[in-house]
């Protein structure tokens, strides 16, 4: 069986790249679907897909590393040339580092943070459910949750990691005197917007609000924080009154135009306005970045201030990947354990077979005696003495052939095998 992954993050590719292959969580089945009938016939597949990255874990009997980069190339709507130019392809041990790497948090943005992993726990949800999670793919995933947890109870690795909305909160601070002089305006209503509505509601910003293209999920999240609920179809209209806008949503194409935020300024009397777009692909068009008063970040901008505090654990990161070295080596001895080409299992299958072979000749001998009206006791007697025989021919032959130094080593082997009752061995 063959592992191998294929990928495109924050470090390989940019953000608009990544955004051709972003998918939602309910794409997801639908595009693994995709794949298992394209490539080839039903592989273990599952698929991650988050604001950072995009990657694809499969198992087969045979690898198919080059037709399932043409597949998300096609997926994407790009050239593979062009894909293979920022994707990654593991396979074996590379692919299952990687994964154990990413649900600890040693691959990500923000060393250590922990959304990764309920991100990789949905993304094999959802894979399980649509029928793409085998057996191989269920225990590299359960062995990488694993060792995450491993790498959080035992290192410092997760220490006072900045999240990419505290960085946010951390940005605004610096463009604003006093964050509760501001009113913020939260686009979306997933687990990123949960997120920084959390950090900007505990600076007690003067006015918050929830922009969402369904109204009741809107409100439900702004009845926590005491905030304002609008739609989504209202945003241009309400724009100028923010100084600060947050976006996170699941849309592909960009929900806040240049002209929206050039007639907001307008209103504003060119007051700045402090946006942050943590979606991908882009919520706020590109340009919006060339306006005077605006500052916009996107989630490849937050990097460098998510890097704060790396530096203090980087000591965890040695350790941490010495324990995935270990999940590493486990999880690659249990494959081939299964290997159909000479692992354990399939020698256990043929012993098995040759045992149940040598059974069958001697009961059809001892049927055959019977028949012929032979002593039951002989007939057994027999029986018995023909199965030993078959079973301990090959290895006599063995203690007799080679030479001594091969005889002697041979000779242990049968010892610790056969004499374990016998005092012996």
């Amino acid at each position: 069986m063959a592992v191998w992954a294929l990928g495109i993050n924050h470090q390989t590719a940019p953000l608009d790249l990544r955004g051709r292959f972003a998918f939602a969580l309910d794409q997801l089945t639908p595009t693994l679907h995709g794949f298992r009938t394209t490539v080839m016939r039903e592989p273990e597949a599952t698929l991650l897909s988050t604001c950072n990255r995009t990657e694809i874990y499969c198992a087969a009997p045979e690898p198919a590393l080059e037709p399932t980069l043409d597949w998300l190339a096609q997926t994407g709507g790009v050239p593979t040339h062009t894909l293979r130019e920022h994707a990654y392809l593991l396979q074996d041990d590379e692919a299952a580092r990687h994964a154990f790497r990413v649900a600890s948090g040693l691959d990500s943005m923000v060393l250590g943070e922990a959304q990764i992993l309920g991100q990789m726990k949905d993304a094999v949800r959802v894979a399980n459910e649509a029928g793409a999670l085998g057996s191989t793919l269920h225990q590299l995933f359960q062995r990488s949750f694993a060792v995450a947890k491993q790498v959080r109870t035992s290192t410092e690795i997760g220490a006072h990691s900045i999240s990419m909305t505290a960085a946010a909160v951390r940005l605004a601070s610096q463009l604003f005197e006093d964050l509760k002089d501001i009113k913020v305006l939260f686009v979306g209503a997933g687990e990123m917007i949960e997120l920084a509505a959390t950090h900007f509601a505990a600076k007690q910003p003067k006015g918050m609000a929830i922009a969402n293209r369904t109204l009741e999920r809107g409100e439900k999240l702004a009845s926590r924080f005491g905030a304002e609920v609008m739609r989504l179809g209202d945003l241009p209209e309400r724009l100028h009154e923010f100084d600060a806008v947050i976006s996170c949503t699941a849309s592909t194409l960009p929900i806040i135009g240049l002209g929206a935020v050039e007639r907001a300024l307008k209103r504003r009397r060119h007051r700045p306005m402090f946006m942050v777009d943590l979606a991908v692909p882009r919520d706020i068009e590109f340009e919006v970045k060339g306006l005077d008063d605006v500052y916009l970040y996107t989630v490849d901008d937050l990097a460098t201030v998510v890097q704060t505090g790396k530096e203090s654990r980087l000591a965890a990161v040695a350790q941490a990947e010495a324990i995935i070295d270990a999940g590493v080596q486990s999880f690659m001895h249990w494959m081939q354990q299964r290997d159909p080409q000479g692992g354990t299992v399939n020698l256990i299958q043929q012993i098995n077979a040759q045992a149940d072979a040598w059974r069958a000749a001697e009961l059809q001998r001892a049927k055959k005696l019977l028949a012929k009206g032979e002593d039951v006791e002989a007939v057994l007697d027999a029986l018995s003495r023909g199965l030993t025989q078959k079973m301990l021919h090959g290895t006599l032959a063995e203690l007799h052939a080679g030479d001594e130094v091969a005889r002697k080593a041979t000779a242990e082997t049968v010892s610790r095998l056969f004499l374990r009752g016998s005092g012996r061995g």
